[in-house]
């Protein structure tokens, strides 16, 4: 057994996975009633996503409100059970069965190909729609023209967990369809700069999620978002400004069959030519538009603002 890893999170780990073997449609259906027991039993932290809800969409009437609340929790129990089914997607046999499944389909993988036959670096700004968890499966996404990506050419970075188990649990769940084929792009915020750095000049392309609240409190901006002054996190852009890459921002949206949707929105070719907020603010723009057509499709359950 692992260093550090008890007799309970062995069997945990062990149940997990199996669990993990069984179709997708159940997992939808477990991620529906894990949302109500969530929202209806454990009630966590409904009193958060109402504030936010009601704060972020003034304009709506209290039955719209809790009718987006319903919604949020059913897609927040799908996020959990939809990554535990990713999870088993390991091996030849893994990707095909995550492939077939269609559960992210890419719009437009032409745009993103020509973004990056244009420049060396590219940095993607993502948010906390639709099933973060399951980026690393990007290779697996189009159905027209694949990805000029390899699993040399992507990072995704991350913040470590505390515990030593369930982070490494996590980090082999998210890199599941690529963990056979030598893919060691998950990188902690604290060496990504590094990274960039021993890799300039090279073609590459990052994933930051950016939208949670700075995690330092003495380096503070603030953006207009959702009607509130919001602090923002500007490391992913400060980086891209810096090497000169080119930002795409990536919009995670639900398909009505169920699945989801991923389009690359280009922000910009010349990152160098900008300030970080700059960025940020386009950022937080196209991530409103998102939230105002679909707007049960975030992580209300953070608190973004404090």
């Amino acid at each position: 057994m692992a260093q550090g890893k008890t007799l309970w999170q062995g069997l945990a780990q062990g149940w997990l996975r199996l669990h993990g073997r069984l179709p997708l449609t159940y997992h939808h259906a477990m991620g529906r009633f894990l949302g109500w027991f969530m929202r209806n039993v454990v009630r966590y932290r409904v009193d958060v996503v109402k504030e936010n809800l009601e704060q972020s969409f003034p304009e709506k009437s209290a039955p719209e409100i809790k009718a987006i609340h319903k919604k949020f929790y059913t897609h927040f129990g799908r996020i959990f059970t939809e990554a535990l089914w990713y999870g088993s997607c390991k091996g030849d046999s893994g990707r095909k069965r995550l492939k077939d499944s269609h559960i992210v389909e890419i719009s437009n993988p032409e745009e993103f190909n020509r973004i990056l036959r244009d420049n060396t670096q590219v940095m993607i700004l993502q948010t906390h729609a639709g099933n973060w968890e399951l980026i690393g499966g990007i290779l697996n996404y189009t159905y027209s023209e694949p990805l000029l990506l390899t699993t040399h050419t992507f990072a995704i970075t991350y913040l470590p967990l505390h515990s030593q188990f369930w982070d490494r649990f996590m980090r082999e769940n998210r890199d599941a369809p690529v963990r056979d084929m030598d893919f060691d792009g998950y990188i902690p915020t604290n060496k990504i700069v590094r990274h960039v750095q021993e890799h300039a000049g090279k073609k590459f392309c990052y994933c930051f999620i950016t939208d949670q609240f700075p995690y330092s409190y003495s380096h503070k901006h603030t953006v207009e978002f959702m009607h509130r002054e919001t602090p923002t996190m500007t490391g992913g852009a400060a980086l891209a400004c810096r090497m000169d890459m080119a930002v795409v921002y990536l919009r995670f949206a639900y398909r009505e069959d169920g699945g989801y949707r991923m389009e690359f929105v280009p922000v910009t070719e010349h990152a160098g030519s900008l300030a970080p907020m700059d960025i940020m603010k386009q950022y937080y723009k196209l991530l409103e538009e998102d939230l105002r057509n679909q707007p049960w499709n975030y992580l209300w359950t953070h608190k973004r603002w404090k």
